[in-house]
């Protein structure tokens, strides 16, 4: 008897003589999207590589990443930003909601990504060639030698997340050629005879969510609707700030505030809109500006993707010794468990993210390898008292000042 999912062909006498597995379902092929290798969930890029490789593959479609804010929201907006280049190199449509930027200046200040930036082979011959030595001698070993240069790869636009340059903008030839819809909420006109603190939830966000389900239905991303046919593609939904005061909300402001539901509300209603269509959502939320608590737990329990960024400006790990090649921890508060039984746990909680002019990366925190006998009685005090702030994650490291024996 065949195993469940698989069918056996007959030669026609009765024997079945081979085997071919049943075919449930493909999913659709998508423009800079891939399905997951552990749960086959479609998966899209955040625009941050290392970010990708922390979730799991990716960002799957259909689910919301929350991004708690950082105390100048310096690097919040710039993953946010990340995320929609993202979509626009890969020609995915993008919705950009803002009550403080307008997102057409959101669009304009996007980082362009990538090419071959590499100067041409002519250029080698004019570097400068030192006497009495002869090409062949200049020559690596012959092992390398046939190996591709990694720096002369070309990062097309068909490979899955893309690095940018922070310094340089999008050019105005894609940005045109790109598919937005902007929501920007001092344009918005409430409508007659509407009440925020009469409704269930907030005027505002009860707008920001008609418009968000009017360009899924209407823009062939509704999975739940059969009849919409033709090319598929992928909605890329990003929110600036969500839940501060220029919301109108007021859960920044109050302990108890009015609107105390009002947010969570929005939250559960877009969520189950995600699921069944074809779109993915980024929200950046001032989480350390909450008066009460518990409305970060609901949020955070709303949410698919947790993560926090902790930035060191202002604050006195700017100064420490021990942050100097980074700018700031970054914080994983929660993974998604989609078509599985447990989710993708990274195998450090000890993360810092650091910003350079191409690449903003997420590494491993190790603490100093600088803490031999070479290194002066001061020194030794100041690094080893350092390492009490990573005390929640390295365990033995908050000993005190102790000399430590690696």
């Amino acid at each position: 008897m065949a195993a469940p999912g698989v069918r056996g062909v007959s030669d026609g006498a009765g024997a079945e003589t081979s085997f071919r597995r049943k075919v449930r379902g493909k999913l659709p092929a998508i423009r800079g999207a891939r399905p997951s290798v552990h749960n086959g969930q479609l998966l899209v890029s955040t625009g941050v590589p290392s970010l990708d490789h922390i979730l799991g593959g990716g960002l799957a479609v259909g689910t919301l990443l929350l991004i708690e804010e950082d105390t100048y929201s310096t690097y919040s907006n710039l993953l946010l930003k990340y995320f929609l280049a993202e979509g626009v190199v890969n020609r995915h449509e993008v919705f950009i909601a803002s009550a403080s930027d307008n997102p057409q200046k959101i669009l304009k200040d996007l980082p362009a990504p990538l090419t071959d930036e590499i100067p041409p082979q002519d250029a080698k011959k004019n570097t400068p060639q030192v006497p009495g030595l002869t090409e062949d001698t200049m020559k690596i070993a012959w092992r390398y030698q046939n190996l591709p240069n990694l720096e002369s790869v070309s990062l097309s636009s068909s490979r899955f997340g893309h690095y940018y340059d922070i310094s340089k903008t999008m050019s105005p030839d894609m940005l045109q050629s790109a598919k937005t819809h902007c929501f920007y909420l001092p344009n918005i006109v409430a409508p007659e005879g509407t009440d925020g603190s009469s409704s269930e939830m907030s005027c505002d966000y009860l707008q920001l969510l008609h418009s968000i389900q009017t360009v899924v239905h209407q823009g062939g991303f509704d999975g739940s609707n059969p009849q919409q046919k033709g090319q598929k593609n992928i909605l890329r939904i990003g929110i600036q700030s969500m839940g501060s005061v220029l919301w109108g909300d007021d859960i920044c402001t109050h302990e108890q505030p009015q609107n105390l539901h009002t947010l969570t509300r929005f939250l559960y209603a877009l969520r189950g809109l995600l699921r069944s269509s074809l779109s993915v959502c980024v929200i950046t939320i001032p989480a350390h500006l909450f008066q009460n608590k518990a409305i970060i737990s609901r949020v955070r329990n709303l949410s698919d993707t947790v993560v926090g960024l902790e930035s060191f400006i202002g604050s006195e790990r700017e100064s420490n010794p021990l942050y100097k090649d980074h700018h700031g921890l970054f914080l994983v508060h929660q993974i998604p468990r989609l078509n599985s039984l447990i989710s993708d746990v990274s195998d450090t909680k000890d993360l810092a993210f650091k910003l350079k002019r191409k690449m903003f990366s997420i590494e491993r925190l190790h603490l100093p390898p600088d803490l031999s006998d070479t290194v002066s009685r001061s020194s030794k005090q100041d690094l080893a008292g350092s390492t009490k702030l990573l005390s929640s994650g390295c365990g033995s490291a908050a000993a005190g000042k102790k000399h430590l024996d690696f």
